[in-house]
């Protein structure tokens, strides 16, 4: 089953924000792609150095309870397992002499590695 979310402008705490430099970001990389059927996923994976790692990559699959969310016309989904880790997390991305790629601001990481890669 697949849950549908309605886009919303404020920083939700029930689910995953993109903010808009990360979603026109997504969609450039989707538009390079060339395919209209991927989506932004987000999840979260044992592993890091901290205990849980973040994976975003473009996935065409549709798993049983997914929860879609649009922004701008970018779809972002994440799985039921996922959810309760990243709900209130923003995804960002910056673009700066010193860094470039997304982050992920979330309220739920008790702490985080130094290389940032992952948290607990």
């Amino acid at each position: 089953m697949t849950e549908q979310v309605e886009t919303q402008t404020e920083i939700r705490t029930d689910g995953i924000n993109l903010s808009p430099t990360a979603a026109a970001k997504v969609k450039s990389l989707l538009d390079q792609e060339g395919r209209d059927d991927l989506k932004l996923r987000i999840a979260v994976q044992p592993g890091g150095c901290s205990g849980l790692r973040y994976q975003l990559f473009f996935d065409e699959r549709d798993l049983d309870g997914d929860i879609i969310s649009d922004f701008g016309g970018v779809a972002v989904v994440v799985d039921r397992m996922s959810s309760p880790y990243l709900n209130g997390a923003t995804i960002d991305f910056v673009d700066t002499i010193e860094k470039q790629g997304f982050t992920i601001d979330n309220p739920n990481a008790g702490g985080s590695c130094a290389c940032g890669d992952s948290f607990h």
